[in-house]
């Protein structure tokens, strides 16, 4: 059973406590929703481009290279990632450096230098970063479903940006973005695992108060409404990347319907014995790779399946996809397949939970996006309670014929 407490800093930043038996690891993470979707459409990039230049140093530890080298001497993971809903940085060490952990994450991601010099370093860093993706089908096709399931909404665009944008950001526009948006009222500071070493006499306080107060910042852009588009960008090659995205009709503040689509899309695509995987890879052979997955942004919902496959097997597999959601949805899933997707998403998720940076994670996304409690046992229980019932209505939720559809590869969008 974790032990949770939480207290709001005279920043304004909430500290969550959450400790957890059994473990000698502490995982310090820190999240503010300053994620692409907050991003305005100029400074798109901007979010990841801050990420990365907060690591080159802060007040006590003001270079890269202290960062990096003390993260080291503690034998921690140091990281960080950018997603449309977050911006985040934690640390993982064995627990009695999590004190030394708290100092270090604190000082360069609460009061960084933000350096002219290294940011013209890192610009052609993320750069190069963003030829790389570009230069992957799967993840063009990843940038591609997103613009065609929300068009030119901030969910629309890529997390990394144009790198047009990124040669024109200046110091001066980073720095207020991160005064615009790294507000403590839209945040959170998480201690997760072993927490017998930190001081809980104001000391750990002390530290997350680094960051400086902020105001309330404006609200982000609501999701639009649904507007199928079939976007493909054409490839001579052998292999094509195709992805559908569906936007089931569900309430995202409900959890328990939350948990219901993540059962569902198990069953169609989510493991070895889903539908997708067994008829599209095992029976047929038209792909090696063929999965769904579904993900709740703070006011809207998304289905997406991917397959990646040999060109010529492309159209036969994207037909037999779609008439498998069509099926679901006019005649439900059977109580074996509910039972066996229920008993593999739970179990899932307590292996994740194992990690105490996964269980960070999950408490960020919890507390930032959901605003919902960050108890990880609650978690696993709400994938358990799930009826048969309920993922019968999830089915019934995913309209089969209201879909975008994004490719690449040597096809056009009339295929689709």
């Amino acid at each position: 059973m974790p032990q949770i407490a939480s207290e709001t800093l005279a920043n304004g930043l909430p500290l969550h406590r959450i400790h957890l038996d059994g473990t000698r690891a502490t995982t310090i993470l820190v999240a503010f929703d300053a994620g692409a979707r907050t991003e305005r459409p100029e400074e798109n990039g901007m979010a990841h481009f801050l990420e990365h230049l907060v690591f080159k140093g802060g007040e006590k530890y003001d270079d890269y290279r202290k960062v990096n080298e003390t993260a080291e001497r503690m034998g921690g993971s140091l990281n960080a990632y950018t997603s449309h809903d977050l911006v985040a940085f934690h640390i993982t060490v064995r627990a009695e450096s999590a004190p030394d952990a708290i100092d270090l994450l604190t000082d360069f991601v609460g009061r960084p230098k933000l350096d002219q010099d290294e940011l013209d370093r890192e610009r052609g860093v993320v750069i190069q970063e963003i030829a790389r993706y570009d230069d992957q089908p799967s993840a063009v096709a990843e940038h591609l479903i997103d613009r065609a399931a929300f068009g030119d909404h901030p969910l629309g665009r890529s997390v990394l940006g144009p790198a047009e944008h990124l040669r024109t950001f200046t110091r001066d526009a980073i720095v207020a973005f991160r005064e615009r948006r790294w507000t403590g009222a839209r945040g959170g500071a998480f201690i997760v695992g072993n927490t017998d070493h930190v001081a809980a006499n104001g000391a750990t306080a002390a530290l997350f108060e680094r960051f400086p107060t902020i105001g309330e910042p404006e609200p982000y852009e609501p999701a639009p409404a649904f507007v199928p588009q079939t976007l493909v960008e054409r490839r001579d090659s052998n292999q094509s990347h195709l992805r559908m995205s569906y936007r089931p009709d569900i309430d995202v503040d409900d959890r328990a319907q939350r948990a219901a689509m993540t059962i569902y899309s198990t069953l169609l695509g989510g493991s070895m014995g889903s539908r997708l995987f067994d008829e599209i890879r095992e029976q047929r052979g038209l792909c090696y790779s063929v999965y769904a997955m579904d993900h709740a942004y703070a006011d809207v919902p998304v289905l997406q399946l991917s397959a990646g496959l040999d060109s010529s097997k492309c159209g036969e597999a994207y037909a037999r996809m779609k008439e498998i959601v069509a099926e679901l949805h006019a005649d439900g899933p059977t109580e074996e397949e509910v039972q066996r997707a229920r008993a593999y998403a739970a179990g899932r998720r307590v292996l994740a939970f194992e990690n105490t940076n996964a269980v960070a994670r999950y408490a960020a996304n919890q507390a930032i996006v959901h605003g919902e409690d960050l108890d990880p046992d609650r978690a696993i229980e709400a994938l358990d309670a799930v009826t048969f019932d309920e993922v019968a209505a999830i089915a019934k939720k995913v309209d089969p014929q209201t879909l975008s559809v994004a490719c690449v590869g040597p096809h056009d969008a009339d295929e689709f």
